[in-house]
């Protein structure tokens, strides 16, 4: 019993090339981007392969598929280094936490405002936390109050996610960048 050798596996992920394209015709492009109008695949083909070259899908969608000739090679290669600096240049919004108390002194409110702006400044959320303890529960507005001169005080560069709310011993608010 003779075993035939096995067709190649249809990529995956990334662009249908050569015989792995569906379409019977296709719409080509030459390396140097000139347009060769609609052919048969096979044709096609035929061609990229005269200049030692891969027949690579590049628009699938499009009726009739767009094809170029290109190294399928070179253009995966090129494609995954472009995702690589499109995901390095993304910037991810991060959740920064200040903790504050009801009583807090003059200076020690300017320390974490500044902070607070900081935050807000490089596009992070600020999740303000006024926590109680003993009997600062009983005056829980005093809390409210701190958190209130927060939000006015940076208005202008963020807006209140989500109003002040009590959870237990703490109050929460978040503050999203503007």
């Amino acid at each position: 019993m003779t075993r035939r050798p096995l067709a190649p596996m249809p990529p995956k992920n990334g662009p249908r090339y050569n015989e792995f394209i569906a379409s019977p015709k296709v719409r080509v492009i030459d390396e140097e981007g000139e347009n060769l109008g609609v052919m048969l695949t096979a044709e096609a083909i035929e061609q990229a392969a005269e200049v030692g070259l891969d027949l690579v899908e590049v628009s699938p969608n499009a009726d009739p598929p767009v094809c170029k000739f290109l190294d399928v090679g070179k253009f995966k290669y090129e494609a995954q280094k472009k995702a690589n600096a499109a995901r390095k240049s993304q910037k991810t919004q991060e959740i920064k936490e200040i903790k504050m108390r009801p009583n807090i002194d003059d200076h020690d409110f300017e320390v974490k405002m500044k902070k607070v702006f900081d935050f807000l400044e490089d596009g992070d959320k600020v999740k303000m936390t006024m926590r109680f303890r003993g009997r600062e529960m009983s005056h829980t507005q005093l809390g409210l109050n701190v958190l209130q001169r927060v939000a006015e005080m940076t208005a202008e560069i963020a807006k209140v996610e989500a109003h002040p709310r009590t959870e237990g011993r703490q109050m929460l608010m978040v503050l999203a960048p503007k």
